[in-house]
Order: structure tokens, then C-alpha cells, then sequence
């Protein structure tokens, strides 16, 4: 009997243990008291121990801290008053994104449906706890903001297993974080920046609480810090600094100048049957071609005298800014010695048409206009045959699909069977601004030349300034990177003088190797100028290789 008693003893603990613990865990959960309150003590920083200050100061806003912070309370009181419509849009913004992320687990798992029963961030918004702004040569504000926020979040998922409906709640969300906002570029448009960049200068602490049917699950030994754990870093790796998620301000067509993403490279090939326009002769035919959108001066053909069948057989590279609605614009005319050159037809190739790296022959009959409309296109005026081969640029590459293949039957063998990647690509100098340049007098008007391999080029002069701003850019197209280049960029003053002559002086210039620019990529930076007691450049170079 004593062995049948203690037998039965061992057996019933070992089943109530399991019983009992499984029992307590849901009292926890359902039963936890609610009439527990909390009543707040202020006491003053002086009065505080020294094991109670080190529990406080993690809780202190940052500008209290760190006077590199500014305290913003307009800020925050902005916030506050636009939180209800933010609210929404976020919301909303939330919902359609999951939409796609959503759709790839329906059918799968069990899973008949998954949507948001209820989806609100609550009444409370996040408090700037400091703000610091960060010095930056390049054309962008920088802001550096301490985030916090312990709002009363309402997310529900309501998931369809089979026939068995799950519900996920989150609640209770908190988090911290270090935020890095980057306005830029700067535009001439309202709200002069055309976008945000937003990232994570740390890892963000976040806490929350997640039930299931009700049940808060985090309460489960163990499991609370690993999904916090996974959470966090989930978080930093798609927003940890230098990762940043972009929100469009304005449109790109609006304000900012859009940056080259390649090279279009043209072969004017031949022309066929065009109109006779010389009393005497035939015609002399030239062809201009442009991207629209530019203001650049439109590249030209050389002249083939008397002759309706002209054979040219040149080749132009063309920079190229938005491959999906610029157009390559072909204008023949009829040269003259003397007055107006008469106009032959004209056509375009968009280059939405083109395959990425793949030459591409196209005949064209000439047309007096676009105009779908315009009775004059009805009369033949021949035909125009050029070879078009789109290259973007390596770090662009990833944007657009396509191959390297440029195999071609052109009638031409000096054409380009195969554009090379590896060397050639664009240079953009921008020259930004100069400050306390000096002339012999007072009153001069500065501009900046810039000399490279034989080119010069140069800025508007800005009038009766010793710091002007220029915000200037300059393309050169190279066939092989300018390793061993230099270029010369130099600050000249224009003044009047007596009887209403100009004379011009040098205000200082300065001399920059090339290869450190091919080898970065690109160069920020504000150079002394030589010959100059104090004056400064400001400029921006880039090497884009195709």
C-alpha cells in the first residue's frame, strides 16, 4: 500500500505541476489588477539621491543634456495640433503598402485572409526631445532629431485560418530613436526642397505588447526579448544610416534640375530623296540634333555639298536626363551662304524605345512638324537614317533592364560595334559660390572660368559682389577617365572704368588633380584661392562612369 501511495504521490505531482502552471499563467493574463493607481511625486533635481538621478537622466530631453540640441517646443506643438490628419494618412499609407507584403501569404500556411480590424497610432504623438542641425557643403539641410514616443496605438489584425478566425493586437507601442532628416535639394519651388531623406543614426529601442485571442503572449518567459530583440533589428537594417527612406516633395519636373543618368550616343548615318531647294543646284544639307527638355546648343552635322543622298556618317554623344520622356530631335536644313538656312523636315526618336547598351537603327521619313494635323507633312521630303545606342551610367545601370549587345548591320564600319564601359563617362563640375574675393577696386563683378583640355567655359557674372553665388554646372563628355588631368578654374572681376570701357583682372584661381575625383567619385570641398589674401571657391565635381 505504501508503495501504491507514493507511486500515486509521484504521478500527481507530476501532472499538477504542469496543470497548475498553465492555470496560473491565464489568471495572470485575464486577472491582472486594473484599480491600481499611481500618484506622481515632483520633487526638485536637488533633492534627488544619487541612485535615483542615474534612473532619471536617461529620461531627460537631450537639450538638457547637450546644448548642441535646441529645445522645440513650436515643433511639438505643431505636431500635436496635425496629429489627427497624420494620423490618417498614415494609416492609410500603412494599409497599402501591407497590401502587396499581405497578398504573398494568401493560400499559403492555411491562410484565407489576413486584414486590419482596427488600425490607428492613437491620440498621443511623438515628442521631439531635441534638435540639432548639421553643417553640410553639399546643396541640403541637415537635422538631427532626439524622437520619443508612448502613444496609445490600436492595431488589430484579424487573420482567417481555415474557418478559424485569429485576431493579432498591438498595444502599448513605445519607442526612442535617434533621427537624421536630410531636406534637399534645395529648389526655387515652395517648399524649396524637393525631398526628405529620413534614417536611423542608432538602433531604436522599441517596446510593445502583442496578443493573440486576447491573451498577451509576451508575457511567455524568454519570448518578450527575443521578438523586441528581432524587431529592433529588422528596423536597422532598412533605416540604420547610411540606409534612408526617400518621401518625394515635389515632382521632378518641378523646381529641381534632373541629374545625367548616361550617354545617348547618335551615328548621323545618311539621308535619302530630300527636297531640292537651290535654284542652281541640289541642296546642301546639314542635320542639328538636341534632346529636348535642354537648353544646351543643339550639336550639328558638316555640310554635304549639292547633294539630295547625303552620306555623314558622324557620330555625337548626347547626355541624357530622363530616358522616359526625352526625345531625340532631328532638324535638316539647307545650307546657305547668305541669309536664313532653308528648313528640310524634322523627326524624333523617344528614347523610351531604346534597349539599355543595344544599338538601334532607325530609317525616318522626314516630317514638316509633329503636328499629326499639319497638311504639309502630306509632301514626301526623303528620309533620314541614324544608329542610336542608350549607355546609363554604372551606379544608374541597376534602374533600367537590358543587356549589353550591340550587334548592328550598319552601312558604316567606323561605328562603334561595341561601346565601351570601362574609362569613358561624364564629368560635372559645378561651381557653387566664392567668398571675399578682391579686386584693385571696390566695385567689381565676379565670374568663374573653367579651363579643361582646351575647353573653356564660364559662369554669369554676378554684379558688385565680393561673395557671389554662382550654382553653375558644367558636362564634359570624355572618352577615358582624366586621370592625369587637371583642371584650372579661375575667379575674374569685371569693372567699368572711366569713358565706360571694362577691364578685367584676375581674382584669384586654383588648380585641382583630376584623379582624385575619378577614384572618389566625387568631391565637395572649398579650395584657397592662389593669388587671393582670403578669397575661397566652393565646388562640386563629379566622375560618372558608363
Amino acid at each position: 500500500m505504501g508503495i501504491l501511495g507514493s507511486l500515486l504521490g509521484i504521478i500527481g505531482f507530476g501532472i499538477g505541476i504542469p496543470i497548475g502552471l498553465f492555470l496560473g499563467f491565464f489568471m495572470f493574463i485575464y486577472f491582472s489588477p486594473t484599480d491600481v493607481k499611481k500618484e506622481r511625486v515632483m520633487r526638485s533635481l536637488d533633492n534627488i539621491d544619487l541612485n535615483s538621478m542615474i534612473d532619471v537622466v536617461p529620461e531627460l530631453p537631450l537639450w538638457v543634456m547637450n546644448p548642441d540640441y535646441e529645445r522645440v517646443d513650436w515643433l511639438n506643438k505643431f505636431i500635436v495640433d496635425t496629429w489627427p490628419y497624420f494620423d490618417k494618412a498614415a494609416c492609410g499609407i500603412i494599409k497599402s503598402s501591407m497590401e502587396d507584403i499581405v497578398a504573398e501569404y494568401i493560400g499559403k500556411y492555411l491562410i484565407n485572409s489576413i486584414c486590419f480590424q482596427r488600425l490607428t497610432l492613437g491620440d498621443f504623438p511623438p515628442t521631439i526631445h531635441g534638435l540639432k542641425t548639421q553643417d553640410s557643403k553639399e546643396n541640403e539641410l541637415v537635422l538631427d532629431l532626439s524622437l520619443r514616443w508612448a502613444g496609445n496605438a490600436d492595431i488589430v489584425l484579424a487573420i482567417k485560418l481555415l474557418c478559424l478566425p485569429l485576431t493579432v493586437q498591438m498595444v502599448d507601442i513605445q519607442a526612442s530613436a535617434a533621427v537624421r532628416m536630410v531636406l534637399r535639394p534645395f529648389v526655387p519651388t515652395f517648399p524649396c526642397f524637393s525631398s526628405i531623406a529620413v534614417s536611423l543614426m542608432e538602433k531604436p529601442k522599441i517596446d510593445f505588447g502583442l496578443r493573440v485571442m486576447g491573451g498577451d503572449i509576451m508575457s511567455i518567459p524568454g519570448l518578450y526579448q527575443l521578438v523586441q530583440e528581432v524587431i529592433a533589428n529588422q528596423v536597422a537594417k532598412l533605416y540604420l544610416w547610411p540606409q534612408t527612406y526617400e518621401l518625394d516633395i515635389l515632382d521632378s519636373s518641378i523646381g529641381a534640375a534632373k541629374k545625367p543618368v548616361g550617354i545617348l550616343h547618335v551615328k548621323v548615318v545618311r539621308a535619302h530623296n530630300l527636297l531640292k531647294m537651290d535654284f542652281l543646284g541640289r541642296s546642301d544639307p546639314y542635320v542639328k540634333l538636341n534632346l529636348s527638355g535642354e537648353r544646351l546648343p543643339a550639336k550639328k552635322t558638316s555640310v554635304v555639298m549639292n547633294s539630295l543622298n547625303p552620306i555623314w556618317c558622324e557620330d555625337f554623344k548626347l547626355i541624357v536626363k530622363d530616358p522616359e520622356s526625352q526625345v531625340l530631335q532631328l532638324q535638316l536644313y539647307d545650307w546657305e551662304k547668305v541669309g536664313a538656312h532653308d528648313y528640310l523636315g524634322m523627326q524624333v526618336v523617344p528614347l523610351n524605345q531604346l534597349i539599355p547598351y543595344e544599338k538601334q537603327e532607325f530609317i525616318l521619313d522626314l516630317l514638316n512638324s509633329m503636328d499629326p494635323n499639319d497638311p504639309h507633312n502630306k509632301k514626301p521630303r526623303g528620309s533620314v537614317t541614324v544608329e542610336v545606342a542608350f549607355v546609363p551610367f554604372l551606379e544608374d545601370s541597376l534602374k533600367y533592364s537590358g543587356r549589353i549587345d550591340v550587334a548592328g548591320n550598319g552601312s558604316c564600319n567606323n561605328f562603334h560595334e561595341n561601346i565601351s564601359i570601362s574609362g569613358s563617362g561624364l564629368l560635372l563640375v559645378a561651381v557653387i559660390e566664392a567668398k571675399d574675393v578682391e579686386g584693385k577696386k571696390n566695385q567689381v563683378s565676379p565670374y568663374a572660368t573653367i579651363l579643361f583640355r582646351g575647353d573653356q567655359r564660364k559662369t554669369k557674372p554676378i554684379k558688385n559682389t565680393r561673395n557671389p553665388l554662382w550654382n553653375e554646372e558644367f558636362q564634359f563628355v570624355l572618352d577615358e577617365a582624366p586621370v592625369k588631368d587637371k583642371i584650372h578654374i579661375e575667379v575674374i572681376g569685371k569693372r567699368r572704368r572711366c569713358l565706360g570701357f571694362m577691364t578685367k583682372e584676375s581674382l584669384g584661381y586654383v588648380d585641382i588633380n583630376l584623379a582624385d575625383v575619378v577614384y572618389n567619385g566625387h568631391i565637395n570641398e572649398k579650395y584657397d584661392l592662389i593669388n587671393s589674401r582670403n578669397g575661397i571657391i566652393h565646388l562640386d565635381l563629379r566622375w560618372k562612369v558608363i
